[in-house]
């Protein structure tokens, strides 16, 4: 009774995680966007483009795996907007510390 046959589905772990992911992902945004309706945290700054991105590559996974293609494509435009975003402050602050050094 304690025991699974290898191919039993319940003993695969992998849905659980990927389902798992999702949730987290989803309230990794939900509280990106919480926040920034709160006035708690700045929508164009370094830590909520983070949590979007995050959210988004955990989306992205969770709603491929289950196969829901418009949502899975949504999600990878999403990450690839906050990958943008993130891309683009990083070169920022580079630039501003080579500009900055004596």
């Amino acid at each position: 009774m304690g025991t699974c046959a290898p191919s039993a589905p319940a003993c695969d772990p992998v849905p659980l995680l990927i389902n798992a992911l999702g949730w987290i992902g989803a309230g990794v945004m939900l509280y990106g966007y919480a926040m920034v309706s709160l006035s708690r945290m700045a929508g164009d700054g370094m830590p909520y483009q983070t949590i979007n991105l995050v959210g988004a590559i955990a989306l992205m996974i969770n709603t491929a795996y289950h196969s829901a293609w418009p949502s899975a494509i949504l999600n990878v435009v999403w990450g690839v907007i906050g990958l943008v975003a993130v891309a683009r402050m990083v070169m920022a602050r580079t630039r501003k510390k080579t500009v900055n050094v004596p």
